[in-house]
């Protein structure tokens, strides 16, 4: 139970941020054009909100409001006077607009005045159009205001990964000095890779950059070249791996996620006492065969001694004597879990060459961009295969989204899956559907390219038919998350 919390919190934090932004883009733009901004809310707030305030007016929540000393009784009409074709006289760039939190974590919002959105005021539009809306102004502005959550999301993501890699650098593994080459879950195996395969190209693209980027390309690719027993071959990957892929890591028994690197055994820890204690294990010792049977690799070494519950093994070791290594064979007595009592080293860099990239204030921001480039065509590329009969049965809804935060709470972490759902965000939004910001800038386009503007009535049916769409993918994709929790 603790473990869901730190996940729905980080999840609510994550969805917090990421709204501030994308609708703080969309009001500066607004104020900047000199259009007024009626609310300007995090999450949704039907009926009633959580908390609401009006710099100068009142402050208030849960239905309730008290006037603050000095608030004008006619804030409306004041406000009205105070704008004169979009130029302030007396109120200042942020007193015109009503901050609030609402009580549903879906999104957010800010109501923009004379301007079509979620909050259907029909009302406001049958009167004749005012200076200060956004009606009013010409389609160059409104288009800005639109475009604009989406560019602060990208900007954010881009602040965040530049951060990132500012205050911890780069240190990685590259795939090509993994010597000892890569093992693969069973998912990647039945695609064809074979444990000890080395990626060299996907789609004709050398792999040689970071390993998370590396492994997004392999993925996506139709095709992946690999150094194997000396020479290339060429994998041909089937259309449903990503989706393959994914269902193995929901599965109990995952032990890998595609491909791990391919690193020996080595003992790193010896529990007094237990099993390998007793046989004369000890730290740095690495492990070559079990019962003499090879174990190559780390995975394999795992493998291989599953089923061996209370039984004693043979545990062939090298270990260091000075210049040379000498090869020792232990009886080792096993647990009921198979388990002897060790500790064994997972860092590749143990073992090969690490890379290691630091950044500076200036450096750091074009490795941003890079990494929210990167993020967003990958996400483009996927979005692909949710339109396929497997990618409508990966879609996921807040469950989906809140698994993907680690147990325990890691900041690192956390920034870097947030800068990834706001490349998400941003993309979403600026699909051609009505409702999104992406159906808006649509008309605007209309407008521009045959110089009318499409009629209220239209705008409002547009509107009406988004928000049905984006309510049934909301239930469909929360649904996909019970289903899934019920029926694993």
């Amino acid at each position: 139970m603790e473990t869901f919390w730190i996940k729905a919190a980080q999840l609510v934090l994550a969805l917090a941020i990421l709204i501030i932004i994308h609708e703080f883009g969309h009001f500066l733009f607004a104020r900047l054009f000199g259009i007024r901004v009626e609310k300007f809310y995090i999450f949704f707030d039907p009926w009633k909100e959580l908390f609401k305030w009006k710099p100068g007016k009142y402050i208030g929540g849960l239905g309730k409001q008290k006037n603050l000393p000095g608030a004008s009784e006619d804030n409306e009409s004041q406000e009205a006077d105070n704008l004169d074709g979009g130029k302030k006289k007396k109120s200042g760039f942020w007193n015109d607009t009503e901050y609030g939190i609402g009580w549903v974590p879906l999104g957010g919002y800010c109501k923009i005045s004379g301007m079509i959105d979620e909050s259907m005021d029909t009302e406001q539009m049958k009167q004749p159009a005012k200076p200060y809306e956004f009606r009013s102004k010409p389609a160059w502005q409104r288009l800005l205001v639109m475009i604009a959550g989406v560019l602060f999301n990208f900007l954010l993501a881009i602040i965040i990964y530049a951060g990132i890699v500012y205050a911890t650098g780069e240190k990685y593994v590259a795939l090509s000095d993994a010597r000892m080459g890569l093992d693969y879950s069973q998912a990647a195996q039945n695609a064809g890779f074979r444990n000890g395969d080395m990626p060299v190209k996907a789609d004709g693209e050398a792999l040689d950059g970071l390993p998370t980027e590396d492994r997004l390309k392999m993925m996506q690719a139709k095709e992946v070249t690999v150094l194997r027993d000396g020479k290339e071959v060429t994998l041909e990957i089937p259309e449903n791996f990503i989706f393959d892929l994914d269902k193995e890591m929901k599965s109990e028994n995952a032990t890998i996620n595609f491909f791990t690197y391919r690193i020996p055994t080595r003992i790193t820890q010896v529990m007094p006492g237990e099993g390998a204690a007793k046989a004369g294990v000890k730290e740095k010792d690495e492990v070559i065969a079990i019962n003499g049977t090879p174990t190559a690799s780390l995975t394999e070494f795992l493998s291989t001694l599953e089923g061996h519950g209370n039984e004693t093994i043979d545990l062939t070791v090298v270990r260091a004597n000075g210049s040379a290594n000498d090869t020792i064979t232990l009886p080792v007595q096993l647990s009921d879990n198979s388990k002897m009592g060790v500790g064994l080293e997972v860092d590749p860099s143990a073992f090969f060459n690490v890379k290691e990239k630091k950044y500076n204030l200036f450096t750091s921001v074009p490795r941003g961009v890079e990494m929210g480039v990167d993020r967003l065509t990958s996400y483009v590329k996927s979005m692909k295969l949710v339109f396929t009969k497997e990618g409508a049965k990966s879609v996921g809804g807040f469950g989906a989204i809140g698994s993907i935060f680690p147990e325990s709470w890691d900041w690192i972490a956390f920034w870097n899956i947030a800068a990834f759902l706001s490349v998400a965000l941003a993309f979403m939004n600026i699909l051609p559907i009505p409702a999104l910001d992406g159906g808006h800038v649509l008309f605007l386009l209309y407008e521009v390219i045959f110089r009318r503007k499409p009629s209220d009535k239209f705008l409002e049916y547009a509107q009406m038919t988004g928000m049905v769409l984006l309510i049934a993918l909301l239930i469909y994709a929360n649904g996909m998350d019970i289903v899934r929790f019920f029926f694993k």
